[in-house]
């Protein structure tokens, strides 16, 4: 995890280190940037990203064409079997090395290698430029112009230092140096064939492929702790961290596990369940709203975004990764994209089961402009590193192909959403955590509640009518405070464009 900066036609090195500086959150331990013909590249590093050191030449190149440069922030599932395949052995650079590899060899086309990756990347040897976001754009990415020169930077923030016209960079697409942007890959339009395998089949299968995720993408070879909102999914990732990390550090080890809750919240206490079921080291976090509104200028600007539903669970996410690092941890574990990959929201519960794959599909289609924004930016402001191994492209490939039933199971009036995820756990974690119902971690934490009533009396409906008149996309009183932190840092032009808004409020 880590920041970039690009400039490509008639750079500036002073406008890219100012781009640097706006998101050095992102990367304090090793930084550098690379000057070459037409370009400049820059690049951060969290400590975390373990395979860079404060001696490294930053950003990283080829060891065949010293002109070749690549800045990359992403996590690869994938990494070990793929080095294999192209004899690159491990040590600084490993993921760099191995995509440069890929791209001296296939060009464009090393992108159909990186399917269980999370990436954005940009490769130049000052002749053409090629840079790539992944499919589903779990990382971020903006790219802009100013007078015939190309940028590209991880932030918005970093964008605007030196251009207004702004513009996310569309998840599973690349860019040549003209600017062209290439579709490369792009969600199933229709369902695959469904398994026809027995319950416990599936339950197996999937269990294994979680923990084969978990096991290549974490190694507590720094310090390490789990979000523990006692959900269904950081459950899991919770569970097998106390199990991987007692196998390797010993049976008396225990992981430190985080949790938040504005008062004694239904999250609090299922946290507390899980906690000790799994002998973890539990911290909580106990907030109220004062702390809540505090942080929200803060929230908005690392998060770059007003969505209501977004920015109630950041608050909450800002907070516990605050909190998380003042406890010395560096890298987060998190059970995000299980909702994503189970169809866990309620919302899907109502539509009808021969549409559910479609659904899901166009749910997953937010994380670019969405959800994904609070898993990087809220962890990546306080320089800590997150890891998710629910997003992972072999889990959602299989789970594609789970019958639709299995998912949102129908249970009288009502549906049971991520079935055949409770049924995989149901025999290794608390009856009560397994078939809790979903809540939304602003909503668990406690702060949508708090939040929402706030603004609904603190904001009259005559000043809502007004900014509504002005800017139609602000739908309520909560979400026009908002966004006017966010107009307020950021302006109300192309920047507001890259906002993505949720199905509801």
């Amino acid at each position: 995890m880590s920041g970039l900066a690009v400039a490509f036609g008639n750079p500036k090195r002073n406008e890219v280190e100012i781009m640097m500086q706006t998101i050095a959150h992102r990367g304090p331990y090793a930084s550098g940037i690379y000057e070459g013909n037409n370009l400049i590249l820059a690049q951060n590093y969290l400590q975390a990203d373990g395979t860079v050191s404060e001696r490294s030449k930053v950003p990283a190149g080829s060891l065949n064409d010293p002109n070749l440069v690549i800045c990359y922030d992403g996590q690869m599932g994938n990494w070990a079997e793929l080095a294999r395949e192209h004899n690159i052995p491990d040590g600084p650079f490993r993921e760099e090395r191995l995509l440069l590899a890929l791209y001296e060899k296939h060009g464009k086309e090393m992108l159909q290698y990186l399917t269980d990756a999370i990436f954005t990347l940009v490769i130049s040897d000052g002749k053409d430029l090629f840079a790539a976001r992944d499919l589903l754009g779990i990382k971020t990415l903006f790219h802009g112009w100013k007078n015939g020169t190309l940028y590209l930077a991880s932030e918005l923030k970093a964008m605007l230092k030196v251009t207004q016209e702004v513009y996310e960079f569309p998840n599973a697409h690349y860019m040549d140096g003209s600017g062209k942007l290439t579709r490369f890959a792009e969600l199933p339009h229709s369902p695959p064939k469904y398994w026809d395998h027995s319950v416990d089949k599936m339950a197996g299968d999937i269990r294994e492929i979680i923990e084969r995720s978990f096991r290549n993408r974490v190694d507590f070879s720094t310090p390490t702790g789990g979000l523990l909102s006692g959900g269904m999914d950081s459950s899991v990732i919770n569970y097998l961290g106390s199990k991987v990390y007692k196998e390797k550090l010993g049976p008396n080890a225990r992981l430190k596990t985080f949790a938040i809750g504005v008062g004694e919240s239904t999250d609090v206490l299922s946290a507390r369940l899980i906690a000790d079921q799994i002998d973890s080291e539990h911290h909580e976090l106990i907030v109220d709203l004062k702390q809540i509104l505090e942080v929200l200028p803060k929230v908005i600007y690392y998060l770059e975004s007003f969505d209501p539903s977004l920015v109630r669970s950041s608050a909450s996410n800002y907070l516990i990764s605050r909190y998380a690092k003042e406890h010395g941890i560096q890298v987060l574990l998190s059970g995000e994209g299980g909702d994503e990959v189970f169809c866990g929201y309620k919302y899907l519960g109502q539509c009808p089961t021969e549409e559910l794959f479609a659904r899901q599909m166009e749910c997953i289609g937010f994380l670019h402009n969405n959800a994904s924004l609070r898993l990087d930016r809220m962890n990546m402001c306080h320089s800590v590193r997150v890891v998710t191994p629910l997003i992972s492209g072999e889990l959602l490939r299989y789970a594609m192909a789970i019958p639709p039933q299995y998912k949102q199971m129908p249970e009288g009036n009502e549906k049971i959403e991520k079935w055949i995820f409770r049924k995989a756990y149901e025999n290794l974690l608390p009856e009560s955590i397994t078939w809790r119902s979903k809540q939304e971690f602003s909503q668990g934490s406690g702060s949508a509640s708090v939040l929402t009533a706030y603004f609904e009396e603190n904001i009259s409906d005559g000043e809502l009518a007004e900014a509504q008149a002005r800017y139609p996309i602000v739908r309520s009183k909560e979400e026009l405070y908002y966004f006017r932190l966010f107009t307020g840092n950021f302006g109300d032009g192309h920047a507001v464009k890259t906002v993505g808004q949720w199905i509801s409020l």
